[in-house]
């Protein structure tokens, strides 16, 4: 019998209260991604859904890595690394986004898929939405198409789908 991604989360999925602050509740995925069948089974979950849709996984530094090398593994696709800023050597594109203490920017190498590539951005966690957006805002930027988001674990009271647009977001849990 194979159980659905979403029940490995939510069997899995550990709660740390008033972590790394008081008032807030810690979602962690390391549970998850250290059993192989709910890995295997959130890899299978996010490349089915986008299946033939993309030449290319986005994976967001640093568990986004992770889902990444598995999707284009599975998907037998290209695999782009979305670094934090100045990590990277070459030529990079940088785009800055906001978080809820301040900013940060992500960086990507240019000219490592033709243009026009079809990319779906991958992470473990959907929050308040600026990394990803930041991410889709380079992978335009570097001349591909976002065709989608696919996460693990959406924080569905951050609304961080707004600030994505009008790209499709698939989530296994949303919280």
């Amino acid at each position: 019998m194979i159980i659905p991604a979403a029940q490995h989360v939510h069997a899995l999925l550990a709660s740390y209260p008033d972590f790394p602050q008081p008032g807030i509740v810690f979602r962690d995925l390391n549970p998850v991604f250290a059993d192989a069948v709910a890995f295997r089974a959130i890899i299978d979950d996010l490349s089915e859904r986008y299946r033939g849709q993309f030449d290319a996984v986005a994976g967001i530094e640093a568990r986004g890595f992770l889902l990444a090398a598995g999707i284009g593994y599975a998907a037998r696709c290209a695999v782009l690394a979305v670094r934090k800023g100045g990590k990277l050597p070459g030529t990079v594109l940088t785009e800055e986004y906001d978080l809820e203490y301040g900013s940060a920017r992500l960086e990507l190498e240019v000219g490592q898929l033709p243009a026009g590539s079809r990319v779906l951005i991958v992470d473990d966690v959907l929050a308040t939405g600026g990394t990803v957006a930041a991410t889709a805002r380079l992978v335009e930027r570097a001349g591909y198409l976002t065709v989608g988001v696919g996460v693990v674990l959406e924080l569905a009271e951050l609304d961080g789908r707004s600030r994505i647009g009008d790209v499709p977001v698939h989530t296994i849990v949303s919280v």
